[in-house]
């Protein structure tokens, strides 16, 4: 949703952060030697900053093709649910009573609640999860990353997604002050005035309150305007692909004006570029998944077919090496624009997501041993971040040090 968005960026800036979380390092890694990988988890890599946002994009991606976790990872992800409703990134302890010392965060409550809510049958976790949503929203209708920290657009839009997925009217769920969380939207969001940067949607404001166009939190704040999560439907084509003028909250000129931003960058490369500080210019396949998924959700397939198929093409080892979130995006991808995820340029997504966890205690559908093998021969390679867990990496650095599944967001 990326995001937004890698693990891989939360450990290095001590965060991600990524949206959530990660600056962690890739799936295919060896785990952290001072924290062990629980038998439940989805992933092989430290969980410390990413755990309950891998697991929670898991669960989402496999609900999108009828497939149902394991027992033990369902358990796994309740577990790490305080008594208060909130979830932290990862808890090692998790018999261990949350207390004021527990980081818990926005991000991973919301997409665990996003999760639990697809899996079905945990309505009391789900509830929890949204009353503690409900419960730390800031005055301007939005949420940041850490409890009571500047609302951003990409906690903003997880926590949407969670509200929607539980049944609620995110533009009903207001602030002591009235606001709502489209208005915290909509305050992010750069006129069609501004040029080449109109419709998309600023992280947060910057010192001087000025705003940036930030691609993670412009594809995160079109599902969030859209009131969905993670894995949104296809949305019907525009009459007029252009950025237009809106006033207030006007939640499909925000999806909208979103969508057209996010058109416009893909079509230089077909690709987005990485947008962490200090990073090479170099293709960011997370971001890129979250932008298709986001354009086809609200403007339909016409203008996400080309740079579908350059990610076919190219993403496969950023996947592999990775983990669960990425394919997890992938596989949000393939089903916003009406693709198969079981022949993702040849390889099958969802046999390799659940390969990195539990073996399912279901499936509507399953791959033949040689498309396995296909998948597996064409997955080798290096990779790097999610939106929505590079998000989480920069809250995670200039606070607890996000999403998952990934989040968080260099600020400009």
């Amino acid at each position: 949703m990326n995001i937004r968005r890698s693990a891989a960026l939360v450990a290095a800036t001590v965060v991600i952060g990524a949206a959530v979380a990660p600056a962690a390092a890739a799936d295919s890694a060896s785990p952290s030697p001072k924290v062990v990988v629980p038998s439940g988890l989805y992933g092989s890599t430290d969980p410390t900053y990413d755990g309950v946002w891998r697991q929670s994009l898991a669960f989402v991606a496999q609900d999108t093709v009828g497939v149902h976790p394991a027992k033990k990872a369902v358990d796994w992800l309740t577990g790490q649910q305080c008594a208060d409703g909130g979830f932290a990134a990862f808890r090692a302890d998790p018999s261990a009573a949350c207390d004021a010392k527990t980081p818990v965060d926005s991000n991973s409550t919301a997409a665990a609640v996003q999760a639990l809510a697809a899996v079905g049958g945990h309505d009391a976790q789900v509830d929890k999860g949204v009353a503690w949503l409900k419960k730390n929203q800031n005055k301007d209708g939005g949420w940041g990353y850490n409890p009571g920290g500047a609302s951003d657009g990409n906690s903003t839009s997880v926590a949407i997604g969670a509200l929607a997925a539980a049944g609620e009217k995110p533009a009903d769920v207001k602030a002591a002050s009235g606001k709502t969380p489209l208005d915290a939207l909509a305050a992010l969001a750069l006129p069609c005035s501004d040029g080449k940067n109109g419709g998309a949607l600023a992280y947060q404001p910057d010192k001087k309150g000025k705003l940036a166009a930030n691609a993670d939190a412009t594809a995160a704040g079109v599902l969030g305007a859209l009131g969905t999560g993670f894995a949104p439907n296809k949305g019907d084509a525009p009459d007029a692909y252009t950025c237009a003028s809106t006033k207030g909250t006007d939640a499909d000129g925000l999806a909208h004006n979103g969508a057209v931003y996010l058109q416009n960058q893909l079509s230089t490369h077909l690709y987005l570029t990485s947008q962490l500080a200090g990073a090479e210019d170099q293709p960011d396949y997370g971001n890129t998944a979250d932008a298709i998924t986001s354009v086809a959700a609200a403007e339909g397939i016409k203008y996400t077919k080309d740079p579908y198929a350059w990610l076919e093409k190219n993403a496969g080892a950023w996947a592999k090496q990775s983990g669960p979130a990425a394919y997890a995006q992938l596989i949000f991808a393939a089903h916003a624009t009406g693709n198969d995820p079981r022949d993702f340029g040849g390889s099958d997504l969802v046999s390799a997501l659940n390969k990195t966890g539990p073996e399912p205690a279901s499936a509507a559908s399953s791959s033949s041993d040689s498309d396995k093998k296909k998948d597996d021969d064409s997955n080798d390679g290096g990779g790097l971040g999610t939106w929505w867990i590079v998000g989480v990496m920069f809250v995670a650095a200039v606070g607890v040090g996000f999403m998952l599944s990934g989040r968080k967001k260099q600020q400009p």
